[in-house]
């Protein structure tokens, strides 16, 4: 298995709320919330690798 990435663990400290939002939009996606936190950040990620800093979108 030395193609399967590997992947690191850390403990990430959220309000009750933003944990019920989290999870409510995970099961929107059909992820669970851990993968939905990880789609975010990755999201996030690109977003600033392609522009070189944060950019929120717009509220419509």
């Amino acid at each position: 298995m030395a193609d399967k990435q590997e992947k690191k663990q850390l403990l990430l400290r959220i309000s009750d709320k933003l944990y019920g939002d989290l999870s409510a939009w995970a099961a929107e996606d059909f992820r669970s919330v851990n993968g939905q936190i990880e789609y975010l950040l990755t999201q996030c990620v690109k977003e600033h690798n392609k522009s070189g800093r944060y950019t929120p979108r717009e509220e419509e």
